[in-house]
């Protein structure tokens, strides 16, 4: 299967980046390489575009897209909270914007074997990187019933978590749940019949949660964008696509620590902290995906776009 995926907000992103051709650019989360595509064919003859992936089939997919230039693009299988280290490795110490597209692909929730959809009937997966050792199988039957609450709770906002996971717990005592397709069947018989019928598909919420604590992904974003930032030369810029309110809590908190970064407390008459600003936030409310797009692509549905640009 190919690897196929829409670029969220194409145009915004790219005018948010403020491509300078001769600059160095870096795509944290580079899928089928559609943001990629376009940064690239925006740089001069000693620009450089550096693309990243955890994903073995979106490098293999991306690595024939922007083959046409050449080596201004330089592709590794890695995961972004790695940057500094790549960037190291290529003897690079600034950059002068990123992009991080947050998320699954469509490919990875269209390509069944990876376990990503509750649409298909396999076994469960859900790694971004299929190097790692946990899947969505460990997860699902090695949780205690409080953690598989914690996190549909909170990873997927689903007001039945509660439920879900008392339901999970209780099926796998009698065997051990190996597939979606029985996740699913668990899901829906842990939502009352009329919570089913709106709202969407009932596992939808629950396998959004088991995928991000699968992948680590909040913990990652966290802890990456101090550091991102920090990669980032005078008036360079970070954008990151969101697609989920933890995803865009946490990256509106990183970037307004970033440009306001006083922890004296409130009473205080002047800052005695001494922390001085990184840079300011573009976006003060963030960008959204038009209504054009909306209707070419549900799955921009969620996505918000904020921009951060280093002093």
């Amino acid at each position: 299967m190919a690897f196929e995926h829409t670029s969220v907000m194409l145009k915004e992103t790219i005018e948010g980046l403020h491509i300078q051709p001769e600059g160095v650019y870096v795509d944290g989360t580079l899928g089928g390489g559609g943001h990629a595509k376009e940064i690239a064919g925006k740089l001069g003859i000693s620009g450089r575009l550096i693309g990243v992936d955890q994903d073995e089939a979106a490098v293999e997919a991306a690595g024939e897209r922007l083959k046409s230039f050449g080596e201004k693009v330089t592709i590794i299988r890695s995961n972004y909270c790695n940057t500094k280290e790549i960037l190291t490795s290529l003897g690079i110490k600034e950059i002068d914007g990123m992009l991080l597209d947050l998320g699954v692909s469509s490919y990875q929730l269209d390509t069944k074997e990876r376990g990503f959809s509750y649409r298909f009937d396999v076994p469960l997966d859900m790694r971004m990187d299929r190097r790692q050792n946990v899947t969505a199988k460990d997860i699902v039957n090695g949780y205690e019933e409080k953690e598989l609450f914690r996190i549909i709770r909170d990873y997927g906002e689903d007001k039945f978590a509660k439920n879900i996971a008392r339901h999970i717990v209780m099926a796998r005592q009698k065997k051990e749940i190996e597939t979606t397709g029985e996740l699913n069947e668990i899901i829906r018989a842990s939502i009352p019949a009329k919570m089913r019928a709106v709202g969407g598909h009932p596992s939808k919420r629950t396998f959004q949660a088991i995928r991000i604590e699968c992948n680590r992904e909040l913990e990652v974003l966290k802890e990456s964008l101090d550091e991102l930032i920090d990669l980032l030369k005078p008036g360079g810029r970070l954008c990151v696509i969101t697609f989920h309110s933890l995803e865009d809590r946490i990256v509106k908190a990183a970037f307004r620590q970033a440009a306001d970064p006083c922890i004296c407390p409130p009473g205080f008459p002047v800052c005695v902290c001494n922390k001085v600003s990184k840079g300011k936030v573009i976006t003060g409310k963030p960008i959204l995906p038009d209504e054009e797009e909306l209707k070419n692509n549900t799955r921009s549905k969620s996505a918000k776009l904020r921009i951060f640009e280093k002093a």
